[in-house]
């Protein structure tokens, strides 16, 4: 029986849902990160695999070093080195990406289509950057290799191909007709063991005990930069603006009060399960510390039964309220993770404990098998091809199983039999046991899976619960809210610089607009902004109309 048992919000994202539309990304910026000083920040983006990801090649940890690396004598230490490096590289900390890792953010000079004078000439709206505001050249961006668009370029830089190229020893084509592709969307992981928060040297990152969502507490943050090396997946950012780094809050605003993130809601391909998980937070250390290939296991074996009563009578010792037990039990999270064993996380040699599980994508497979004339979608065929197309399962296996393609292998091959057993069912020629016997599941178990990640309702794939009001003390987070007048890159600035005037309240301002507030001699007048119909990139230092 575990001493103490916690709760942890986490998020599954079945990846052969996802359609690459990036309404999640969009959506996100403009909820947390239209402010100026984050023009280049995505807390959620979508990345096509293989490509480079965002930041550039942020999966080569031999360069950014960030994460956990395993001691000769068996414990933990960050791979960017202990307190005395850190002391060393306190006020200059290299190991980190710069903005040509990442992407210049820019706009284009609209205005100049509408005011330029009668030429010869039809006039051009020229990029212009967000940064200097000076003509720039777009030569990356943050989804540069959108549905492998760049990766004839870039696809050989890729960390997880060049190590595939480099263990078999042979060149990897991405002749297009030759290639796979899947889209993989990325948030903070929310890990159970955070490197970001260990490499913070002002205690400003810290998990929430409630929850475990990891925030940056603004008003203790000094800028140090060292959580951004010490986060291997690169989700957290610095502010450029107001001094401060900044990440995924997890949307818990929402969450409080029972309603999914912003990604979750408008994703179009409904891929997206929120719900909790309850965890032994003693052993933690320990798992993370197994060996690489035993680490998926480990976390495994870390998430507890939310029925099992022994683990019900530890949750109700500790204080956890009986709807959090009541939402673990139905928790789809839970469900794809430890129950049907079909969702893997990013990067689990990392060794942070992440808490963002993905279903690999069967795509490939069935793509492959169509385009060489089989039906794609009989078992016999599937089964066959997974074994066969060893670059994907590898490839995959990279991402989510340190290398470890059997266990893809059988996820893979659960999702096969669910497709061919469940086209049985439809077209009335069966139920196939022995199909659902092969993969280690009961046809009953097989209708519940193709139920939860095919036809499952709103309050299915969401099982939130809310917070209590007891707890609201608590749950005061001013200090990490990026949102609120007077938060972090909202406050007086008066009519020089970047951001003069008040907030704007768009991503993206033009060119011809940030102009105009740089070089406004007042900032708008509540009653200026309130009386205009349409605030898109207008400040309200003009009459009213």
């Amino acid at each position: 029986m575990p001493k103490r048992v916690m709760a942890q919000v986490a998020m599954v994202m079945n990846l052969d849902k996802c359609i690459g539309c990036h309404t999640c990304s969009v959506t996100c910026k403009q909820a947390w990160t239209n402010r100026a000083g984050t023009e280049y920040v995505w807390f959620n983006n979508v990345e096509t695999r293989p490509g480079l990801g965002y930041p550039r090649r942020y999966e080569d940890q031999q360069k950014w070093r960030g994460g956990w690396v395993r001691t000769a004598s068996g414990g933990l230490k960050l791979r960017s080195g202990g307190r005395f490096q850190k002391l060393l590289s306190i006020f200059a900390s290299p190991v980190q990406p710069e903005l040509d890792d990442y992407y210049e953010p820019w706009t284009y000079d609209y205005q100049n289509l509408i005011s330029a004078p009668l030429g010869d000439d039809f006039p051009v709206a020229r990029p212009k950057s967000l940064i200097t505001g000076e003509d720039t050249q777009i030569t990356w961006s943050a989804n540069w290799d959108d549905s492998l668009g760049g990766v004839v370029e870039t696809g050989q830089s890729d960390p997880v191909i060049e190590k595939l190229r480099d263990e078999a020893n042979e060149q990897i084509r991405f002749e297009y007709e030759k290639s796979f592709m899947f889209f993989l969307p990325r948030i903070c992981e929310h890990c159970l063991n955070p490197s970001c928060m260990a490499s913070c040297p002002s205690g400003a990152i810290y998990k929430r005990a409630e929850d475990g969502i990891v925030l940056v507490d603004q008003d203790r943050c000094r800028g140090w930069r060292q959580c951004i090396t010490g986060c291997p997946y690169k989700k957290i950012y610095f502010n450029h603006r107001s001094g401060k780094a900044e990440k995924c809050t997890f949307c818990y605003p929402r969450l409080e009060v029972g309603l999914p993130t912003v990604c979750s809601e408008t994703c179009v391909g409904r891929l997206r399960y929120l719900g909790i998980i309850l965890y032994d937070p003693d052993r933690v250390t320990e798992a993370a510390c197994a060996d690489e290939q035993d680490l998926y296991a480990a976390q495994l074996d870390l998430m507890l039964d939310p029925h099992d009563p022994e683990v019900i009578e530890a949750a109700r010792a500790g204080g956890m309220p009986q709807d959090w037990i009541t939402a673990a039990q139905r928790s789809p999270v839970y469900a794809l993770i430890k129950h049907f064993k079909v969702a893997l996380p990013l990067h689990p040699e990392y060794r942070t404990m992440p808490m963002v599980w993905y279903i690999p994508p069967l795509s490939p497979v069935v793509d492959l098998l169509r385009k060489q004339g089989h039906d794609a979608e009989a078992a016999g065929n599937l089964f066959g091809a997974i074994d066969a197309l060893r670059i994907p399962v590898g490839y995959l296996a990279e991402l989510f199983t340190a290398g470890d393609t059997a266990i893809v292998t059988d996820v893979l091959q659960k999702l096969a039999a669910m497709r061919a057993y469940m086209r049985g069912v439809t077209l009335g020629t069966g139920r196939d046991a022995e199909l659902a016997e092969a993969v280690g599941m009961t046809p009953q178990a097989m209708e519940q899976m193709y139920r939860l990640l095919a036809i499952a309702k709103y309050d299915e794939r969401y099982v939130i619960p809310k917070a209590h009001h007891e707890e609201a003390h608590n749950l005061e987070e001013l200090a990490c809210s990026l949102d609120f007048e007077g938060g972090p890159g909202m406050y007086n600035s008066g009519p020089f610089g970047e951001a003069s005037g008040r907030p704007v309240p768009v991503a993206i301002e033009t060119y011809s607009a940030l102009k105009a507030r740089q070089q406004a001699e007042a900032a708008a007048s509540s009653a200026q902004l309130h009386n205009r119909d349409g605030l898109l990139n207008w400040d309200g230092n003009e009459d009213a109309k």
